[in-house]
């Protein structure tokens, strides 16, 4: 069962990657956990995502205009998925 707000998160993650120097293997590691994350049985809990998140925020606070308003389409994605998980 694919989560595609979680897919869509790790395509623009990815491409956030294509156009970034500093960051690229830490914004592609990150949409490679949520590309596995999105396929699996049983989805992520919050405490997974939030890390995603800041690690994401982290990113973002030092990447160039395209790169962190990609990388915000994917926050966005994210806690979009997020409203639907039950918990905290």
């Amino acid at each position: 069962m694919t989560r595609e707000n979680l897919a869509t998160a790790s395509d623009l993650i990815a491409t956030a990657a294509d156009g970034s120097n500093d960051a690229s293997d830490r914004l592609e590691s990150l949409a490679d956990q949520l590309e596995t994350l999105a396929d699996r049985d049983r989805g992520p809990d919050h405490g997974r995502l939030a890390r995603i998140e800041s690690g994401l925020d982290e990113i973002q606070a030092d990447a160039s205009d395209d790169v962190a308003a990609t990388i915000e389409e994917a926050l966005d994605a994210i806690r979009a998925y997020r409203e639907t998980v039950e918990g905290v």
